[in-house]
């Protein structure tokens, strides 16, 4: 169970809510919309058999006397586990930094990666956000998605070269959002999504 509720009130600064991710199947409480997006960026780009919100609380000790933390999430795969924080760097404090510091040192100690999350650009998350539309179940009775994995495996495409080349773009044009969230077609995400993106292979997993 999380640390804390993620309660809602009027008068509250920040935006808690709920989350359902793909990994786990199930909803992931956050505290904020930093918090939100990278719930998004987990599921799409790590593959995570477990997440936890607000894992446990820390207590530790520096020269300043005694602290407490608690980290926002914690990943669990079969590569180990990741510690993770997630603060915009622009509201980073340096009482922030002590207890950042003593959550790596707690992360490393248990053989844990750890990292703090200070923010994304902005093309990234807009693009995850168009994936992410698409993520359910597709049925495909026309067989676009082999057509378009065919495509881009002769050599990479714009994406809007590639949906015309198929026999119904607009529909084809759905399949190719579908295979990006699902990690069977490519694209950079540090530019804007477009029909000049280059698509690319992932092969045929």
């Amino acid at each position: 169970m999380p640390v804390r509720r993620f309660a809602w009130r009027a008068d509250q600064r920040h935006r808690p809510g709920l989350k359902y991710m793909q990994a786990t199947g199930r909803m992931h409480g956050f505290e904020s919309l930093a918090e939100r997006r990278l719930l998004l960026a987990v599921d799409f780009a790590v593959a995570a058999d477990e997440v936890l919100s607000q894992p446990f609380r820390l207590r530790f000790s520096s020269k300043d006397g005694k602290g407490e933390h608690t980290p926002d999430f914690l990943l669990i795969s079969g590569g180990g586990g990741w510690l993770l924080d997630v603060r915009p760097a622009h509201l980073v404090k340096e009482r922030d930094v002590l207890r950042f510091a003593a959550a790596r040192q707690a992360a490393e100690a248990a053989g844990w990666r750890y990292s703090v999350v200070t923010g994304w650009r902005r093309e990234v998350m807009t693009g995850l956000e168009t994936l992410s539309a698409r993520r359910r179940p597709l049925t495909d009775p026309l067989g676009l998605g082999d057509r378009l994995r065919d495509l881009v495996a002769e050599r990479p495409r714009r994406l809007g070269e590639l949906v015309e080349a198929t026999t119904v773009p607009p529909v084809a044009r759905v399949h190719v959002v579908y295979l990006l969230w699902h990690r069977r077609l490519a694209v950079d995400l540090a530019a804007p999504l477009g029909d000049a993106s280059w698509i690319y292979s992932c092969g045929r997993g």
